[in-house]
């Protein structure tokens, strides 16, 4: 059997053990591990096993993913998201679809401190959902609202998916970072726009808030808040005027997180407890799948796959946005069936090599694979966030929040279109640092 069939059949059962539902990083070091020494010995496959594992976690650059995510951990336990959603709401919260934008903007906030969609759908989904329900919105409205903020999470930075992209490609993930932050902007703005405009067409699904915060309120809510945007801004802004390395910048966000938690006295000991224990299954998570990653990889490279399709694709005589279009698609697919994190370790070591070779820019590939991913925590059957929200809103079908969430997908579809045709978005920033 030649060594691109066999690299076939560990894809195949790469993908088949993930629908199985057995963990990432489990299914990658049992594929490599097979496939090295099927296609070497099993002393090399063993040997791999060791050498995989230590080069990987003695990598000083991903020290940024345990710090990032303890200074997420320790904000998500203060009850910030509740502060941020009543500033945010005192400011806005009077425009049509008010309560709905304040939910949007205020996923912006929390998505980049947390760094997690997840983490930002699920608190943001307990606060406001009530919220919008005491005001009369239409449920499905109100859902898809958090639906579409809980995105943003994956793509303002520090973007715990976008580390594991750099961490996978080799791209340096402080401009990685700050590439994310534009569109993580513009996402949000055109989120709220897309709000307004549903209000306009259908004034029934969002009542109009009839209170209007005073100056001194709107003042005064933001005295919660501004200490914890501090810290983001030092951290995001020192890696790009280049005071701090991304790992700099992580230790002085978790140790000013830290700090902040305790002279304001909102982080309690169980919360604490918490936030080591969340952040040490995370960091444990994520590092079983780069180092399962990284024998993975090794297994792909002697199989020969990924200079196989380089050198055919790079062959054939189509547009190189051609093929752009139907890898795209492709993670479009994939994103309705599996998780994104398994997505990105399926097919980067086959993918990334492709995308250079055709000239893309690596970083630029990363922010779209992003926003393509988000489109796939809103579709379904999959539809993470959609499960998160029905899991909390359980008075809702999900068939109907699936439905709400259709507008925010083709505003996200338009835009990763405009960040193909006008990759300076994303590319610009991080061509200022470098």
């Amino acid at each position: 059997m030649s060594p691109e069939m066999i690299g076939v059949l560990g894809i195949v059962l790469l993908l088949v053990l993930i629908l199985l539902r057995v963990s990432v990083g489990l299914s990658l070091f049992l594929v490599g591990f097979l496939g090295v020494s099927w296609l070497s010995d099993w002393q090399v496959g063993l040997s791999q096993l060791g050498s995989s594992a230590f080069g990987t976690s003695n990598n000083y650059g991903l020290s940024v993913i345990p710090l990032f995510i303890l200074m997420g951990m320790f904000m998500s336990n203060t009850g910030l998201g509740k502060d941020l959603f009543n500033a945010v709401d005192k400011w806005i919260g009077h425009f049509r679809g008010g309560l709905a934008i304040a939910t949007v903007g205020a996923a912006s906030i929390f998505a980049a401190i947390s760094g997690s969609s997840n983490a930002t759908t699920a608190t943001l989904a307990k606060i406001t959902i009530p919220e919008m329900k005491e005001y009369n919105y239409r449920t499905t409205f109100s859902t898809a609202a958090v639906a579409a903020g809980g995105t943003l999470g994956i793509l303002i930075p520090p973007s715990v998916i976008l580390i594991l992209y750099g961490a996978l490609t080799s791209e340096p993930i402080g401009p990685l970072l700050i590439g994310g932050l534009v569109p993580g902007i513009i996402m949000t703005l055109l989120f709220m726009l897309m709000i307004n405009i549903q209000v306009r067409l259908d004034p029934s699904i969002a009542p109009t808030k009839v209170e209007k915060a005073t100056i001194e309120e709107k003042f005064s809510s933001l005295k919660s808040v501004w200490p914890f945007l501090l810290i983001f801004a030092i951290s995001i802004g020192g890696i790009y005027f280049g005071v701090f390395t991304p790992s700099e910048a992580g230790g002085i966000g978790a140790i000013g997180a830290f700090f902040l938690t305790l002279l304001t006295k909102r982080l309690s000991f169980k919360g604490l407890i918490s936030s080591l224990d969340e952040s040490i299954r995370l960091t444990v998570m994520l590092f079983l799948i780069l180092i399962g990653a990284s024998l993975f990889g090794k297994f792909l490279a002697l199989s020969q796959i990924p200079m196989y399709l380089t050198t055919t694709v790079g062959s054939l005589d189509v547009s190189p946005y051609l093929i752009m279009a139907m890898i795209l698609v492709v993670y479009f697919i994939l994103g309705m069936f599996l998780e994104g994190i398994a997505i990105m370790v399926l097919t980067l070591p086959i993918v990334y090599p492709l995308i250079t070779q055709l000239g893309f820019d690596g970083l630029w590939f990363g922010i779209i694979i992003v926003m393509v991913l988000n489109i796939g925590v809103l579709t379904p059957p999959l539809g993470l966030s959609v499960y998160i929200i029905s899991g909390v809103v359980k008075d809702v079908p999900i068939q109907q929040i699936f439905k709400g969430v259709i507008p925010a997908i083709v505003t996200m579809v338009a835009f990763t279109i405009v960040l193909i045709i006008f990759p300076e978005i994303v590319t610009y920033l991080p061509g200022l640092i470098e």
